[in-house]
């Protein structure tokens, strides 16, 4: 439910909140690589530049995140989003977007994924799209921790965590 501490066991999972007591730990990474440098986190924020286009927002994420400028375009297509590429983010729906942000996970893969609320704000296609995506993650030996509301059309093992909605 709303208000159960979903998106908070997000942040403390990606090492942008502290936590109160216990400890988080990646496993199989190896000791050389930073935590961080394994993780996606997806928040429910898009975190792109209204002014710059969806393939200006891709790129930059994508050489932050250490990807390469040719996996730009193939990410847009494979989120349905490559006709978005030369618009501006600030003329997009909230669905395009989200398809626009969700693209970083292909364009710059890792094997963690922390995606908070991926599903909020896409049509029925764009849900399938994204329990595809995170399907073939996971069959790749990727690992998500998924925080939704909407049912993914995935196997996966579900935590529901209590609170006040």
């Amino acid at each position: 439910p709303n208000g159960s501490g979903k998106s908070t066991m997000m942040r403390i999972v990606a090492g942008l909140t502290p936590r109160e007591e216990g400890t988080v730990a990646l496993s199989g990474g190896g000791e050389e690589i930073e935590p961080h440098a394994l993780i996606h986190y997806h928040g429910h924020r898009e975190g792109l530049r209204e002014a710059l286009t969806a393939r200006e927002n891709l790129a930059f994420a994508t050489a932050l995140l250490g990807g390469t400028a040719d996996a730009v375009l193939p990410a847009l297509d494979r989120m349905g989003a490559r006709r978005l590429a030369d618009l501006p983010v600030r003329v997009l729906s909230a669905g395009q977007r989200r398809r626009v942000a969700l693209a970083r996970l292909v364009a710059a893969p890792r094997p963690v994924w922390l995606l908070d609320e991926p599903l909020a704000a896409l049509d029925v296609a764009g849900q399938a799209l994204v329990s595809e995506l995170i399907g073939d993650h996971i069959a790749a030996g990727g690992s998500a921790l998924v925080a939704t509301h909407q049912p993914l059309a995935i196997s996966d093992r579900t935590l529901t965590l209590g609170g006040q909605p």
